[in-house]
This record gives structure tokens, sequence and C-alpha cells, in this order.
């Protein structure tokens, strides 16, 4: 995933927190949460849809968020630390 596209899930999650007028704010883009998602290994590139929601169920525990199953601003921003982390990594030849 694309520093730009990472920015773009990160930023419509944001701006959904900025505009909600005492409302939830809405999820994220679904294909750059499971973009994000196959980028730090928790889900197969040829996963099923039905497999994204438990994916995002096993991120937020492993993050210490709200286990939701809702890609919300605090998700997204976790998943797009973590997909930055994990390129950070495989750039160092640390990681696979």
């Amino acid at each position: 995933m694309s520093v730009r596209r990472t920015l773009h899930a990160v930023g419509a999650a944001l701006a959904g927190t900025v505009t909600a007028s005492g409302a939830e704010a809405p999820p994220a883009d679904p294909r750059e949460v499971r973009a994000l998602l196959v980028e730090i290994g928790i889900l197969r590139p040829d996963a099923f849809e039905a497999e994204v929601p438990r994916a995002l169920r096993r991120f937020q525990v492993r993050a210490g968020l709200l286990v939701d199953g809702v890609a919300g601003p605090r998700t997204v921003q976790a998943l797009a630390r973590s997909a930055r982390e994990a390129r950070h990594l495989r750039a160092l030849g640390v990681a696979a």
C-alpha cells in the first residue's frame, strides 16, 4: 500500500471525526482497511470478504483497541501505524 493510500484512509477517518456533529465517525473505506490488514499480515490477499471483520477484530485485540469490528478513526490510525512499521522492517530486511 502506498503512503498516499494510507494517508487517504487515515484522512477519511479523521475527516469524519472532525465533521461529525455529535454522531459517530463513518467507518473507513473497506478496500483501504483490507489493504492495510493484508500489508501487516493479518489477512491473506486472497481471503474472502467474510474474513475481513474477523481479521479486523483480531487486529483490534492485538492493538488494545475496542473490539467492535469497525474501522473507526483509532483503528485506522493504528492500522496505518502498523503498516508503516511493517514497511520499515521489510526495508531493513528484518521482516519477510
